[in-house]
């Protein structure tokens, strides 16, 4: 079972271990529960979608290839949103229902948008850290990275922080926590009028 009281730092761990395993070995999986997978799962989803970002940044990629690389971003980001909103109500269900108080104030963060903001920030720290063992590069280059990266880690710690701190407020009877759903429309053919009607319509 998940231990809620420390579950931002099993989840900022378990980011960081599968950042650095993935770039190893891309078939790497996670049978670490149900909660816990899903946030991995999640995870996989900014990772995809930081590499394949970086395919349609290529000098001289010709205009097909960027429209195959669009076309897998708005799947990999919709795959993402959809399993922020599960996540949210995975705890929601599980680990806090016991905690729920409609009458309570809320954050206009998720608890799934606050995980997602930190598989992004374990990626930032793990490629700017790449940048700070290159042997082809400036010696002011290698400073610049070497800051930015202790800056980074203080924002990743803090954001761990913020998300047990809400944890925990919801637990004391602070703050409850209130569901919002990502309603991405850009992928939904009953949503976007751009794959629903025809554009000379």
């Amino acid at each position: 079972m998940t231990d809620i009281n420390s579950l931002a730092k099993t989840i900022s761990q378990l980011q960081d271990h599968f950042t650095a395993l993935w770039h190893e070995d891309l078939r790497a999986e996670s049978n670490e529960g149900s909660l816990l997978d899903l946030i991995v799962n999640q995870h996989r989803q900014n990772f995809d979608l930081w590499h394949e970002e970086d395919k349609a940044r290529e000098p001289g990629v010709a205009d097909s290839e960027i429209a195959k690389v669009k076309r897998a971003i708005d799947g990999l980001n919709q795959a993402r949103n959809d399993m922020i909103t599960q996540i949210d109500e995975m705890l929601a269900d599980g680990p806090l229902s016991e905690y729920q108080n409609d009458s309570l104030p809320w954050n206009s963060e998720t608890l799934g948008s606050i995980i997602d903001r930190l598989s992004i920030a374990s990626l930032k720290v793990f490629h700017m850290k790449e940048q700070t063992e290159r042997t082809d590069a400036t010696p002011e280059h290698l400073k610049n990275c070497e800051e930015k990266v202790a800056r980074l880690l203080i924002q990743q710690r803090d954001l761990g922080i913020s998300l047990q701190v809400f944890l925990g407020d919801i637990i004391a009877g602070k703050k409850q926590n209130k569901l919002y759903r990502q309603f991405k429309m850009y992928n939904d053919p009953t949503l976007n009028p751009r794959i629903y009607s025809k554009p000379d319509q």
